[in-house]
């Protein structure tokens, strides 16, 4: 029993499909956060887990993950089309229907602070960067595949 706990915790500890596509993600997520401290000496920590911006890390972490998973397991596999659909649903995800929230939350807020312009008000904004253009998209997608394809060699 502890022979087959400890087997499986040294499996998951290794699992590069598993921790790759995690790293990528982490590695996009801290430069969108790098970038502005950088070039614009903006230093903003909420950068570090905000959703949206440039490129996007969901893209990137699902992007890494399908490609992890066709070099390891075989691009002609199950597994690899499941991880392809699922990539194709974060990615509609992000560009589409978040985007659009985040467009949304914008005008709502523009909307609230007409009506109570002189009004104090207590409630929160709504979050207005949610989503991303297909441009983020499609860059942290290129970002992930690229990193999943040169860390598989």
């Amino acid at each position: 029993m502890i022979a087959r706990v400890t087997q499986d915790l040294y499996d998951l500890i290794g699992n590069r499909v598993l921790w790759l596509p995690i790293a990528v993600a982490l590695a996009v997520q801290l430069w969108k956060f790098l970038w502005p401290l950088i070039f614009q000496q903006r230093c903003d920590l909420s950068l570090l887990w905000s959703a949206g911006g440039m490129p996007s890390s969901h893209s990137a972490l699902v992007a890494a993950l399908a490609m992890s998973v066709g070099m390891n397991e075989g691009f002609g596999t199950p597994l690899f089309a499941t991880t392809v659909v699922l990539a194709m649903i974060v990615m509609y995800d992000a560009a589409g229907i978040r985007q659009a929230a985040g467009k949304q939350a914008q005008k709502i807020n523009r909307i609230v602070e007409e009506l109570l312009a002189g009004h104090p008000l207590n409630e929160e904004q709504l979050r207005e960067l949610l989503g991303h253009t297909p441009l983020q998209v499609a860059v942290g997608g290129l970002i992930g595949a690229l990193a999943g394809w040169l860390l598989n060699l």
